[in-house]
């Protein structure tokens, strides 16, 4: 079995209760090579069993899957310029410190915003957050360095959302990336029995499955600009396929040339790692050290994560629910790069 030392890494993580479930893909640009299932869907003893089919929490990874695509699609048709200041799209957004911030800025997570705030204590729906996002201070000068933000890609999305709703947009964006169907916002409730449980939050009536994790995303309603989608493994490895279609030349749902400045690496940001929206390869990331140089990818909180290999013409699917019953648990840093060393070990 050319994976069974990945295999073996995932079984293992879940023995050790890394996670409950999990399911992997790896695949190349024209087809999966492998996917698997692990684990139960909670760590009951009578929990129903991972599926192929199971659908995850994608957390994170709406930020490239959905937002970063869909920014895109609007710069190649001229709505948006990645260049265009923040505050021809966010009125709310003034102030000597912050006037030339860009949407780039807001992609490459250099914007000076913070990395993170509760809002959803105090806040509900997109005007309160536009105006609590744009009124927050500044925590370093933009372009000075590089943190990891979700309160930029909120706004990212209030700024899609001016131009069509987001789970629409979304649906047109798979529709023309080959009808890839088990990935959406608000996911139906036929698939509820299918999901696999985030945590457990008292304040939203228990354990939180088919509905949004992410309290910022749920308060807005659910979906957003930095998490909201769900999806299986397969669907987000049909993600990954288009994407090194696209990168090979084939016609796709976005230009060549304007994915390779999206998954290049910003060099104007001092010690970043980050392109715009996806992360870049680093030997200490969660993409282990064998992926190529050129691999772009992204994790989600919920214990997903999705990794790309230009080079190879590879990629790297693994969903899980590391946070139920709830988030403490952060085994999966350590699988993470296990798991990418072992599909890679060998591959060439």
């Amino acid at each position: 079995m050319r994976y069974r030392a990945a295999h073996e890494v995932l079984a293992s993580a879940a023995a050790e209760r890394a996670f409950p479930a999990a399911v992997i893909e790896v695949g190349s640009a024209q087809q999966p090579l492998w996917r698997e299932a692990f684990g139960r869907l909670t760590f009951d003893e009578d929990a129903p069993a991972t599926a192929e089919e199971t659908v995850f929490d994608l957390a994170s990874l709406t930020k490239v899957l959905s937002t970063a695509l869909l920014v895109m699609r609007q710069v190649e048709r001229g709505a948006v310029g990645l260049d265009d200041p923040v505050s021809r799209y966010v009125p709310a957004w003034r102030g000597a410190d912050r006037e030339h911030v860009t949407l780039r800025d807001l992609l490459a997570h250099s914007s000076g915003l913070p990395a993170h705030r509760h809002l959803y204590r105090d806040h509900r729906g997109r005007e309160a957050f536009e105006r609590a996002i744009c009124e927050m201070p500044l925590e370093y000068a933009p372009r000075s360095k590089s943190i990891y933000s979700d309160l930029g890609f909120i706004l990212l999305g209030f700024v899609l959302e001016d131009l069509a709703a987001l789970p629409a947009q979304f649906d047109t964006l798979r529709l023309q990336m080959g009808g890839i169907q088990d990935v959406q916002f608000h996911p139906p409730p036929l698939w509820k029995k299918r999901t696999a449980p985030t945590q457990l939050k008292a304040f939203r009536g228990g354990t939180v499955v088919g509905e949004v994790d992410d309290d910022n995303a749920w308060a807005i309603g659910g979906a957003a600009g930095h998490s909201g989608l769900f999806g299986t493994a397969a669907a987000v490895g049909e993600c990954a396929r288009h994407v090194l279609q696209v990168l090979d030349g084939r016609t796709g749902a976005f230009q060549k040339a304007t994915l390779e400045e999206f998954i290049t690496r910003c060099t104007g940001v001092p010690g970043s790692s980050r392109a715009l929206a996806w992360d870049t390869m680093l030997p200490t990331s969660s993409c282990g050290t064998r992926i190529s140089p050129r691999a772009f990818g992204h994790t989600g909180f919920t214990g997903t994560s999705l990794w790309i290999d230009p080079d190879r013409g590879a990629y790297v699917v693994l969903l899980t629910n590391r946070v139920h019953p709830d988030g403490s648990n952060e085994a999966i840093q350590r699988v993470r790069p296990a798991v990418h060393d072992a599909v890679f070990e060998n591959w060439d």
